[in-house]
């Protein structure tokens, strides 16, 4: 009987592990199983999530990477599940050294210390890695510690958190080495992480659960309960100058942080030069020589300080550095010794002016709100002191705030009357809020974060329903504009054939027109309805031209009932004058009578002659239909205009010099039969239409540009880490 290819043995895998104490084997391998069940669930969901980015995709090339993705990861599905399980057994393994009181080996598959030697996506992969761990360890800290305590009891030498082989930094390591093979694009592997996360690192909480109860079970510290846990530092008082215990800066995500800090100190002053004294995060230890390092609750008190008397104003010529070194000037002046900011605090500070300096000189921020966000820059420099992991934690409140205000702004165009705009009030009112009630409790940009956030949601549903209804209007101009065409063109055709009588031409023009136009909306004209109401002209207009041969009368007799209801069903629908419908029946009757005493006279007199005006009956046959387009391409247009306007996709935003007034737009619609882009304001209301060649024209001169809509904190962050790896090389 073969083996379920789902089915994972464990004891090749764990032989090497079998030294571990008896109580511990039990945990490591009902932890496998629960892991190797979650990886299961992820490669069972991959193929669904990589799919609908397949949908979404906005090009082929970016499709074809999706769908190549999706057959790698088949393929490759059985090596990662065992490649993961493996390192997993060999971490286990590594406690045989605690077990004999060996110095650990250390296992760790990928190294995350220095990213100045790696590429930009080992850079995206490292910070990714290092969110999922810090979200995972604050969720699971009580869990987890406990796991940790009760593992250290059957060990000599001491795990902690970070190298417990249970733990989300070992975990995430070795799913990342176990996808090293997969040979596909950064955003790929990014999906797959966060499928890591969701099937794996979020059922942490059970599965330490669960291993804790094992080990209370065989009598393992069965005392140590799980109580809630308290966040050593805080009081009613306010902020002790420690960061909380889940964000421990040793301990959970600070790689990032610390990576940040080598590179800034290969571009400080050599080390015999007077420094500011490294301080921890408590900032309490002293610098060489006379200097004394402020604590990092005296700086966040002093930022505080500061933070009350920014200008209410323009921010134009205000140094916060500058403010800073005046203040400790002063407190310097009273103490009798130089008081300076230790080297942790110094080196947050310094990241964070970076990072505001990338933001207020980013184009894509309106100049107007830049003011307003240039005022948040205390208030985010006050979080970064608190919790070193805002500069890697993707979902940390503070940063998703500001990401949010930008996003929001994408589309905010300059005004005369700021306070009249909706948007502009909201920001204004949380920038207030904080610079007046933020002191040291972060919670405030959480509760900032969800009310911002249910502004912006009603704004979208309001602007999404008009950009919605602008979006069919103009496709359905469009839909009417080509029907419009397609009939003139068959008209054309008919009536340059054929010289017809008055009445004829006048309900071809005015009526027959109006049945093909409705046809061809409704039904299209590749319909059997259109090609009918065709028929039923091209029967008018045969009926009375003159017919020499007997089987052509004969035929005309036939067809005149079946013609005269097919006229006067198709004149009702199109709601013709009814008296002209009673006069046109009339004239066409007398046509009809004409035709065939025309054709009787022939057959006595023995000729063939046509009556006069009245050409013999042809074929005619429709010419292919084509668009009209324009009669040359615009002068000078080259094709890589042409192709940047083909990559715009439904949805990106636009900044057009439009006369004298630049215009922020979004792109709602691409008309592409007739060549024309829609643009839509953020409130969705239609500002703007340009042709395909237009749009490409504006390019090509540097009249528009696309608005980069990606993250800003993020933008702001690879631009900082990027110009320290350039300096620092």
């Amino acid at each position: 009987m073969q083996n379920d290819v789902n089915v994972v043995h464990f004891k090749a895998l764990g032989e090497s592990s079998s030294r571990l104490p008896a109580v511990l084997l039990p945990v490591r391998d009902r932890a496998a199983q629960r892991l190797n069940a979650s990886l299961q669930q992820l490669f069972d969901n991959a193929d669904d999530a990589l799919f609908e980015m397949a949908d979404r995709a906005g090009s082929n090339q970016e499709q074809s990477l999706y769908f190549e993705a999706m057959r790698d990861l088949r393929l490759r599905r059985k090596s990662i599940e065992r490649s993961f399980l493996q390192q997993y057994f060999e971490r286990f393994a590594a406690l045989n050294n605690l077990v004999s009181g060996k110095p650990e080996v250390r296992l760790d598959s990928v190294s995350y210390e220095d990213l100045s030697l790696v590429q930009n996506d080992a850079l995206e992969e490292s910070v990714a890695v290092d969110t999922m761990v810090a979200k995972a360890l604050s969720n699971n800290a009580m869990a987890i510690s406990h796991l940790t305590i009760r593992f250290n009891t059957q060990l000599s030498s001491k795990l902690d958190d970070g190298t417990h082989p249970l733990g989300p930094r070992r975990l995430c390591e070795a799913f990342v080495e176990a996808c090293r093979d997969l040979d596909t694009d950064i955003k790929v592997k990014l999906i797959i992480y966060k499928l890591f996360e969701r099937f794996v690192l979020n059922g942490l909480g059970q599965l330490y659960a669960e291993s804790n109860r094992q080990l209370v079970e065989a009598g393992v510290l069965p005392q140590l309960k799980a109580i809630p846990q308290q966040v050593p530092g805080r009081s009613a008082k306010g902020y002790s100058g420690r960061t909380p215990a889940h964000v421990n800066s040793e301990d959970d995500g600070q790689e990032l942080f610390g990576t940040l800090q080598s590179l800034l100190a290969q571009l400080r002053v050599p080390a015999s030069a007077p420094v500011a004294g490294a301080s921890s995060g408590s900032g309490e230890s002293l610098a060489a020589g006379a200097d004394q390092a402020i604590t990092s609750y005296d700086l966040m008190r002093l930022l505080s300080h500061l933070q009350q008397q920014i200008p209410s104003q323009s921010l134009d010529g205000y140094d916060l550095r500058a403010q800073l070194d005046t203040a400790l000037g002063r407190i310097s002046e009273r103490s009798g010794r130089k008081r300076v900011v230790g080297q942790v605090d110094e080196d947050v500070i310094n990241l964070v002016g970076m990072l505001f300096e990338f933001i207020l000189d980013d184009l894509t921020l309106p100049d107007s709100l830049k003011a307003l966000i240039a005022r948040l820059q205390i208030p985010m420099l006050k979080v970064a002191v608190l919790d070193k992991t805002f500069f890697s934690r993707g979902s940390h409140p503070a940063r998703r705030l500001l990401n949010e205000i930008a996003a929001a702004s994408l589309g905010w165009g300059e005004q005369s009357d700021l306070q009249r705009d909706g948007l502009y009030q909201k920001i204004e009112q949380i920038v207030q809020r904080l610079l007046t009630d933020f002191v040291d409790d972060p919670e405030i940009f959480a509760e900032l974060l969800a009310d911002f956030m249910a502004y912006v949601s009603d704004e979208q549903r309001r602007s999404e329903l008009l950009e919605q209804r602008t979006r069919d209007a103009e496709e359905g101009r469009a839909r009417a504009e080509i029907a419009r065409l397609q009939v003139e063109h068959v008209l054309s055709l008919r009536l340059q054939e054929h010289p017809l009588p008055a009445a004829v031409q006048r309900v071809l023009r005015e009526a027959w027109s109006q049945v093909l136009l409705l046809t061809c909306l409704k039904q299209g004209y590749e319909s059997s309805e259109w090609r009918a109401a065709l028929q039923t002209m091209d029967d008018l207009i045969w009926s009375i031209q003159p017919h020499h041969d007997v089987a052509s009368r004969q035929r005309l007799l036939e067809m005149v009932p079946g013609l005269l209801k097919a006229l006067r069903e198709g004149l009702a629908s199109a709601a013709f004058d009814p008296f002209s419908t009673s006069e046109f029946f009339t004239e066409l009757e007398s046509l009809h009578v004409q035709t065939f005493q025309q054709a009787r006279a022939e057959v006595v007199e023995g000729t063939s002659v046509a009556a006069p005006g009245m050409p013999s009956a042809s074929v005619v046959v429709d010419a292919p239909f084509e668009l009209p387009t324009a009669a040359e391409r615009i002068a000078g247009l080259t094709d890589e205009s042409l192709d940047w306007v083909d990559s715009l996709s439904v949805g990106a935003w636009l900044e057009i010099q439009d006369e004298d007034q630049k215009l922020r737009c979004k792109l709602a619609a691409v008309i592409r039969p007739m060549g024309r882009l829609v643009f839509v304001n953020r409130t969705g209301m239609k500002v703007l239409d340009r042709t395909r060649d237009e749009l490409a024209l504006d390019y090509q001169e540097g009249r528009v540009r696309l608005l980069d809509d990606a993250l800003l904190f993020d933008r702001a962050m690879t631009s900082v880490i990027g110009n320290l790896r350039g300096q620092s090389s």
